[in-house]
């Protein structure tokens, strides 16, 4: 069983930066795959980002490519969501999501989620 929780949200203004936090309970977080997804309104949960189990594989969604840095510390339990250039399409919830075995960028492969946190970008 693992749980999370994401810190860091807030409102930016278009422009600005923020970076999310998730922390994990549990022994074996090194042996996750964590994933950052987001949903606005509306919408479906989108995938944004995902790191391996190595620290060296990271994925992302084409939106985000270039403006958002995922990475993690595995002595600390922690993945970070560095967001840069954020825009008014990137105001959604956020959540931290956990998975073991392979990187996946759908939602419905995730076995653990975070509560969420919003970002919300002023134009």
């Amino acid at each position: 069983q693992v749980q999370l929780v994401e810190s860091g949200g807030g409102l930016v203004q278009a422009g600005g930066s923020l970076r999310l936090s998730c922390v994990a309970s549990g022994r074996t977080f090194s042996s996750y795959v964590m994933g950052w997804f987001r949903q606005a309104p509306g919408k479906e949960r989108e995938f944004v980002a995902a790191i391996g189990w190595s620290r060296t594989s990271t994925y992302y969604a084409d939106s985000v490519k270039g403006r958002f840095t995922i990475s993690r510390d595995n002595a600390k339990n922690t993945v970070y969501l560095q967001m840069n250039s954020l825009n008014p399409e990137d105001t959604a919830v956020y959540y931290c999501a956990a998975r073991q075995n392979l990187v996946a960028r759908n939602p419905g492969a995730y076995s653990y989620w975070g509560q969420g946190t919003q970002v919300t970008v002023s134009s």
